[in-house]
């Protein structure tokens, strides 16, 4: 049998199968940032027995939103619409994790309230948003004042009590694709001289300070956190990336996790970077990191078999097989054909390649 379809224990949840179901921003939330009905329906579609997903980030403030369309977990008035969501997913016996995350320097005023993106240093970049004008330029960034960061923490930890009130399953922090999170560990985004900036233990510091905020909240063994080594969304980047997030996943093991979900670089976004690349980030993690870890960038069924046979990682997250086939795990199991997905509906529109996508035979 493959290790694919076997079962798995990630924290405190117990698995029947390793496909997981990637976080992906779909830009269909109602607009006040609360989940939509259609969103709801979409969940419900891909969930299964014992299968995990994790749901499209949220953010943790109103002067956050770099998507226009994305779901939030910044105010109570979203916690109802996500309650639907988590609802779908446990009808048919599925988990659903919160996925949490501040752009910081992606963004733009007019996406958040007036207020300038803020990150941890002021760098110019080519940075692209979605507002009411479609695909924009962002707008310039502030650099965090140091007695700022601690009342940044404390939205996320807000977000984690929403995310519990609405039935989620557990949280993930992103601190992936050149979000703030990423922007503080990075050396190529973090140039601040207090305690979160220059050597590897203060640009760790925010990251880890956050988790023990979500933990406050859920205990370890049902936080997880997400990281991109090497990638290159956001315009990210760090002088030493095997050091960086080699010294993190260090950090990481006293913490006991539930997981650590790692992008492969070979991926940016929802398109490949270096197509036919093999995973290299999650075997280097692997090398460091005690608890179970879920690959994720560019699999398909023979990749994930791989990477699991080699011990490098545990689960296999899909994103863009998963948007076009609500039954992936089923098809992959049973070697059925893979329905096409339509790119022009991944950000933003109707049910039209979203949620009228059949099961196999359906």
């Amino acid at each position: 049998m493959s290790t694919l379809f076997t079962p798995t224990k990630v924290g405190e949840l117990l698995l029947k199968h390793r496909v997981v179901g990637a976080p992906m921003t779909r830009l269909r939330s109602e607009p006040n940032d609360a989940p939509s009905d259609m969103m709801a329906e979409w969940y419900g579609q891909r969930a299964s027995e014992g299968g995990l997903q994790i749901a499209e980030s949220s953010s943790v403030s109103a002067a956050g939103r770099a998507y226009l369309g994305a779901p939030g977990l910044y105010a109570d008035e979203q916690i109802a619409g996500w309650k639907k969501v988590t609802d779908a997913v446990h009808a048919k016996g599925g988990y659903l994790i919160a996925q949490v995350y501040d752009p910081g320097r992606v963004g733009h005023v007019d996406n958040n309230g007036g207020v300038a993106p803020a990150g941890p240093s002021v760098l110019p970049f080519d940075n692209h948003v979605v507002t009411v004008d479609g695909l924009v330029d962002g707008t310039p960034d502030r650099a965090y004042e140091t007695a700022e960061i601690p009342g940044v923490v404390e939205l996320f930890r807000q977000a984690a009590v929403r995310a519990r009130e609405a039935g989620f399953d557990g949280i993930e922090l992103h601190g992936a694709n050149g979000y703030l999170v990423d922007q503080f560990l990075q050396d190529g985004t973090n140039q601040r001289t207090d305690e979160y900036g220059g050597p590897l233990e203060n640009r760790a510091r925010f990251v880890l300070e956050t988790l023990n905020a979500l933990i406050s909240v859920w205990g370890s063994q049902r936080v997880g956190l997400r990281v991109s080594p090497s990638g290159e969304w956001g315009d990210i980047s760090d002088s030493d990336p095997e050091g960086t997030f080699g010294y993190l996943a260090e950090q990481l093991n006293p913490l006991q996790l539930a997981y650590l979900h790692v992008i492969e670089p070979r991926i940016k976004g929802d398109d490949w970077l270096h197509e036919g690349q093999e995973p290299v980030a999650s075997a280097f993690l692997r090398k460091t990191f005690t608890g179970p870890i879920i690959a994720a960038g560019g699999f398909d069924r023979e990749g994930a078999d791989g990477i699991l046979d080699r011990g490098e990682a545990d689960l296999v997250a899909f994103g863009r097989w998963f948007a076009s086939n609500p039954d992936l795990p089923v098809r992959l199991q049973k070697g059925l054909p893979l329905a096409a997905y339509d790119r022009q509906y991944f950000w933003g529109g109707t049910e039209r390649g979203y949620t009228d996508y059949p099961v196999y035979g359906g």
